[in-house]
C-alpha cells in the first residue's frame, strides 16, 4: 500500500474513531476488514502524528492512588486515568499500553524475561514499540495447551510477539496449562528438557503477567478457553479461590497450598516468582481486585500498572 493511501485511510479510521465516536467493530464493516486492521490504521495515525491524542484527565487522583499502593503494600504503582464512560475492552487498551512503556524501562539488553500468557498479557504486547537489544531473553512463564486445542499458537503469538519488538531470543514452554494427573507433571517436570526450562523461569530478570478472575469483567483466557471443566469450577468454589496467577490458584489471604487444581498447574510457584528481582502485574477490572489484593498481601508484585477505578475500589475495601 503506497504512504499516501495508508494516510488517507488511517485520518479517515481516525476520524470515525476519535471524532464521530464509532466503535472499532463498525469501522471495521464500513472498511470491510477487520478490528486489528483498524487497530493498526490507529497506531499508524499516531506514529506518523497524523493526529495528536491530548486526554485532559484529573491526576491527582491517580498520583494519591499510587502514593497509597506504595505505602500499603510497597510496590511501585502506575495508576492510568480513564474517561468515564469508557468500556472494559477501552480500560484495557489503556492500561496495556502504559503496561508496554513500563516494560520497556525495566527490560533490556542482556536480561531474561518471564512472561506469562493472557487476556492482558496479549493486550500489552500489542503496544509494544520495537526496542533494539542485544543479548536478551523471553521464556514463557505457564504452558497452554488444554483438553480441546494444543494452545501452543496462541501462546507462541503472544510469546513471539514479544521477541520480535525486544529482538529477543525466544524460549516456549510446551506442556500443558493443567496436567490431566499430578504424577504426570510430576515426571514431565523430571525431564531434563524441562528441567532446563524450569531453570531459566527461575533466572529471570523481570516477569510480566496478570491476574486472572472466574467471572464479570473481560474474561481471562484460562476460564473462557477450554482450560477448566465444571468439576474444576466446582473445586474452585469449594477451595474458596479468588483468582490465578499464572495459572497457579490463590486464595484470598494469598495461599496456594491445599488447592487440588494447582498440584497440576504448569505456572510458576509464588514461592519461585518471589525471587525474581522485577515483578510486573499488569491489570484493569474491578473483578480483579479480590486476586489482585491476594498477591499484594503475598508480596508477589513489585510493579503494578493498574487502572483508576480498580485502584480506588482496591484501597477502599483495605
Amino acid at each position: 500500500m503506497q504512504d499516501a493511501e495508508k494516510n488517507r485511510l488511517a485520518l479517515r479510521a481516525a476520524n470515525l474513531y476519535y471524532v464521530r465516536g464509532e466503535k472499532m467493530d463498525a469501522i471495521a464493516r464500513e472498511f470491510g476488514g477487520s478490528r486489528s486492521t483498524v487497530s493498526r490504521l490507529l497506531k499508524y495515525a499516531r506514529q506518523k502524528n497524523l493526529v495528536e491524542i491530548t486526554l485532559n484527565l484529573p491526576t491527582g487522583d491517580a498520583d494519591r492512588l499510587a502514593k497509597s499502593l506504595h505505602r500499603e503494600y510497597g510496590v511501585t504503582g502506575s495508576v492510568v486515568p480513564v474517561p468515564a464512560a469508557s468500556t472494559e475492552l477501552e480500560r484495557l487498551e489503556l492500561v496495556a499500553s502504559e503496561g508496554a512503556r513500563v516494560l520497556d524501562t525495566v527490560y533490556g539488553a542482556n536480561m531474561l524475561l518471564g512472561v506469562a500468557w493472557g487476556t492482558t498479557i496479549a493486550a500489552v504486547g500489542r503496544h509494544l514499540e520495537h526496542k533494539a537489544t542485544s543479548g536478551a531473553r523471553i521464556v514463557q512463564l505457564n504452558g497452554a495447551a488444554n483438553p480441546a486445542t494444543t494452545g501452543l499458537q496462541y501462546a507462541a503469538d503472544i510469546i513471539e510477539r514479544f521477541g520480535r519488538a525486544f529482538d529477543a531470543t525466544v524460549q516456549q514452554f510446551p506442556v500443558p496449562a493443567f496436567f490431566d494427573y499430578a504424577a504426570t507433571r510430576s515426571a514431565m517436570w523430571k525431564e531434563r528438557s524441562i528441567q532446563r526450562i524450569l531453570g531459566l523461569q527461575r533466572q529471570a530478570d523481570v516477569c510480566l503477567f496478570s491476574l486472572g478472575a472466574v467471572a464479570g469483567g473481560v474474561p481471562s483466557h484460562v476460564y473462557s478457553a477450554g482450560y477448566l471443566d465444571r468439576s474444576d469450577f466446582a473445586a474452585l468454589r469449594r477451595e474458596r479461590v479468588v483468582g490465578d496467577l499464572s495459572t497457579v490458584f490463590i486464595r484470598s489471604d494469598g495461599s496456594h497450598s491445599g488447592i487440588s487444581l494447582n498440584d497440576r498447574a504448569s505456572g510458576m510457584p509464588p514461592e519461585d516468582l518471589r525471587r525474581v528481582h522485577r515483578r510486573l502485574c499488569v491489570v484493569t477490572g474491578r473483578n480483579k481486585v479480590p486476586a489482585l489484593r491476594a498477591a499484594l498481601r503475598s508480596h508477589l508484585i513489585t510493579d503494578l500498572v493498574i487502572d483508576e477505578p480498580t485502584a480506588a475500589d482496591l484501597m477502599a475495601r483495605q
